[in-house]
């Protein structure tokens, strides 16, 4: 009786197990990428005055004072290109990595998306985001038409 009983619990124990690792859909985090070396700013939930979605998993929000931050997240949110509600949920009142959720309702369903990092951006990394996912053409700088010089001709050996 013992051993039925031993054997249950060792077969419900690796069942959590095996459950719990099947229930986190997150992927892992991509080292070396520039654009999440400062991943620890955070902004108030109240703040939030609007947002700009870039692709699956990255977004721009503004707050108070036109300050903009990069939000990515744990993995992607079909959707989310196509919805029109977004809610960002946290115990603190505080957007932060790690520790808030995006809630993407695209009517189908709720889906509740894990924030990997939350970073601050200036003009100049904005104007690149928007770039770097298409969102904005580069500012092309034309180079300017080549000035004669004079007494800089070639000159032709026999």
């Amino acid at each position: 009786m013992k051993k039925i009983l031993l054997k249950q619990m060792i077969i419900i124990v690796l069942s959590c197990c095996l459950l719990s690792c099947a229930a986190t859909n997150e992927e892992p985090n991509e080292p070396g990428d520039a654009w999440e070396t400062r991943g620890g700013d955070c902004i108030s939930q109240m703040s939030i005055r609007d947002y700009q979605v870039l692709d699956e998993s990255n977004l721009i929000v503004t707050g108070t004072a036109r300050r903009k931050y990069h939000i990515v997240l744990s993995r992607r949110a079909f959707g989310l290109r196509s919805t029109w509600r977004l809610a960002f949920q946290s115990s603190t009142g505080q957007v932060c990595s790690a520790f808030s959720d995006l809630i993407v309702d695209d009517g189908m369903g709720v889906d509740r998306i894990r924030i990997r990092s939350v970073r601050q951006l200036t003009p100049e990394e904005y104007d690149d985001l928007l770039v770097r996912f298409g969102k904005k053409e580069p500012d092309v700088k034309q180079t300017p038409e080549p000035v004669p010089i004079e007494g800089a001709e070639v000159e032709e050996l026999d």
